[in-house]
């Protein structure tokens, strides 16, 4: 059977606050040197799937710069597959914006029959996982589905955050209700689809036709064929899954990273998640400079003193001589000065913390909450940013009232912003 993926990461994602206002979600880099969509990619070139279409929409440019020709992902091929990123375009007759996830389809939907597929592998961009697809498609095969979709449990108090599944015994899916305030079920889609070409090309012209619709899987492709007479079987998942489309969870799968035994194994070598890499040199660390358990990328520079725990650095980092990093994410190119205090916090790129600030805390605290810096934003000496605070991106000395930055607040630039 021949399979096409299509990956959907045109998704604005707002609820990642300011990580997202110069990039699409499944850009925002993660785990140091990874880009949120190197997993979805990475499963499919592990699973042996080679023929990819990546749908943007949403600030694309970092994205189509990372992906490129998909030769990290060995996907850089012209008659065997590859990799292929489209974006709205205006054609003549009915193209135009995407209005949602189905809408992205069928306007491509030329593109993506071409070459007779047998089997379209719909996915989201914007997830943090390892799968084997292969798997999953052999389930669809033997259950003579018409659509499979990958399912997970949840703890129940989130499932309503997602969409919720019930099923019977032999995984035939007897209900599906898109973000309800009281799930039936904490089993929940994952938005993975395993859907039949044929199939796929009806149901999506019929929703086009329907001006009731939003044009969206969740929300309205996936709930009408449920309610078919098709088979839509669900295909049980059983390993690590997290949706980083809020901070807080954006966090949370960092940290899980940094657990003494962690749930997604990003070093397993028969499992490799592949991403395009920067020419960086060694981390360098000094003698008397204190590292506990955390992930430091290439090119780093750790200086005397400083200490590191917790916490995720990205690429090209510095921690000048007596900064504390705690419990935090670093992304690349920033610069921590010394004496500054990290706790808790997300810093964007190339952001400059200077000599004696203080960013986010309350490490012992239960309730957590972030403090989180936009790209090229400074931080100035002696200002104090509260837990929960916001700091918007291209944000500089001459843009603060005061000291303080207060949990609840978001400070933006009073300037034009500038693009990097």
């Amino acid at each position: 059977m021949k399979t096409r993926a299509i990956i959907m990461a045109g998704g604005e994602g707002a609820r990642l606050s300011v990580l997202t206002v110069k990039r699409t979600k499944p850009a925002v880099p993660f785990a140091g040197k990874y880009r949120i969509i190197d997993f979805a990619l990475s499963n499919c070139v592990n699973s042996n799937i080679f023929d990819i279409m990546v749908l943007a929409q949403y600030r694309p440019h970092s994205l189509i710069e990372h992906i490129g020709a998909g030769a990290p992902w060995d996907l850089n091929r012209d008659f065997t597959g590859g990799v292929r990123i489209l974006t709205p375009y205006k054609a003549r007759f009915e193209a135009d914006w995407f209005e949602g996830t189905a809408d992205a389809v069928q306007q491509n939907f030329s593109f993506v029959k071409r070459g007779s597929p047998d089997l379209i592998l719909i996915l989201s961009g914007d997830h943090i996982y390892s799968m084997d697809y292969d798997t999953m498609i052999t389930f669809h095969m033997d259950q003579q589905a018409d659509l499979t979709m990958g399912t997970i449990r949840v703890p129940l108090a989130d499932a309503s955050r997602f969409g919720v599944v019930t099923v019977d015994k032999k995984f035939r899916v007897k209900s599906f209700v898109e973000k309800p305030k009281d799930p039936p079920s904490d089993l929940i889609n994952m938005g993975v689809y395993v859907f039949n070409r044929e199939l796929l090309d009806r149901v999506l012209w019929e929703d086009h036709l329907r001006e009731d619709s939003t044009h969206d899987f969740g929300k309205d492709i996936i709930p009408r064929l449920v309610k078919s007479k098709l088979r839509v079987i669900a295909y049980p998942f059983t390993g690590y899954w997290m949706d980083v489309g809020t901070i807080l969870s954006y966090w949370q799968a960092h940290m899980d990273m940094l657990s003494p035994n962690p749930p997604l194994k990003l070093y397993d070598r028969s499992w490799i998640i592949h991403t395009r890499t920067e020419e960086r040199p060694p981390v360098r660390i000094p003698q008397n400079a204190s590292i506990f358990a955390s992930m430091i990328s290439d090119g780093c520079t750790i200086q005397e003193g400083a200490r590191i725990e917790s916490s995720v650095l990205s690429p090209g980092v510095i921690v000048r001589p007596g900064a504390i990093v705690r419990e935090s994410i670093i992304l690349t190119d920033t610069v921590i000065e010394s004496g500054s205090v990290i706790e808790r916090a997300i810093l964007d790129k190339h952001v400059h913390v200077e000599t004696g600030a203080r960013v986010g805390g309350g490490i012992a605290n239960p309730d957590i909450k972030l403090a989180v810096v936009g790209k090229n934003s400074v931080i100035p000496s002696g200002m104090v940013v509260e837990p929960g605070a916001t700091i918007g991106t291209d944000v500089n000395a001459s843009d603060y009232p005061g000291l303080i930055v207060k949990s609840g607040e978001l400070l933006e630039t009073k300037r034009q912003p500038y693009e990097i």
